[in-house]
This record gives structure tokens, C-alpha cells and sequence, in this order.
């Protein structure tokens, strides 16, 4: 089966972990979660990321239809374009699937620090 630029068997939790795959995927979903963001306001939560790596996982998400690139006017003129991304509603709900792995992690945590 094959959506977008990912390939992967015929399994629903295959699929998912395939659009997920790699440390960025997750975290740029869950940070376009509740909001529109540009470029370097994105880059600015996910500490870390490379602009390079930044761009590569934008692009492989859009082309799997989980995220959506507009590309806006500014007021600086009409030939200067301001870029914003955000969730297809394909994308918002696999954000939302994380909700619970993220309290599943959180409840992890704290039993393993207990210890």
C-alpha cells in the first residue's frame, strides 16, 4: 500500500507508525495540534531540530495528507509570501490518537521514578 511519499504493509498500526516514524513526526504533530504556525515558530518549540530535518519531515507529512502548507500574503507586499502550517483533519485526528500514549507515557514516568 502506498499513500504520499510512505510505502508500508497492509496493517493499521503499521500505517501509523510509518507516518509517525523518527523522533520528529510525533512532536510536530502534537505542536500543530492546537494552532497555525509558521515555520520558525514551529522550529522554536521543537528545540533541537535542524532546519533541514524540520523541512524534510514537513514535506513528507504534507505529501501523506496529514499536514496542510498555505502559503499567505504579507503585508510587506504581494511578492513576499509568508508560509503557515497546519493539521488536514486526517492529521488532527492522529494528533488526537496521541493524547493517550502521551498519558500513557506520563503514568509510565512516574511509576518508573517511584522506583
Amino acid at each position: 500500500m502506498r499513500a504520499g511519499n510512505t510505502t508500508w504493509p497492509d496493517s493499521g498500526l503499521d500505517a501509523a507508525l510509518c507516518l509517525l516514524a523518527g523522533k520528529w513526526k510525533a512532536h510536530i504533530l502534537w505542536e500543530l495540534r492546537p494552532a497555525h504556525l509558521r515555520f520558525g515558530e514551529l522550529r522554536r518549540r521543537l528545540a533541537g531540530v535542524s532546519d533541514k530535518v524540520l523541512s524534510e519531515k514537513l514535506r513528507q507529512l504534507e505529501a501523506d495528507g496529514i499536514v496542510r502548507r498555505e502559503s499567505l500574503a504579507t503585508s510587506y507586499g504581494p511578492v513576499q509570501r509568508q508560509v503557515r502550517y497546519s493539521l488536514t483533519p486526517r492529521g488532527a485526528s492522529l494528533a488526537d490518537a496521541l493524547l493517550p500514549v502521551r498519558d500513557w507515557g506520563a503514568r509510565y514516568l512516574t511509576a518508573v521514578t517511584e522506583n
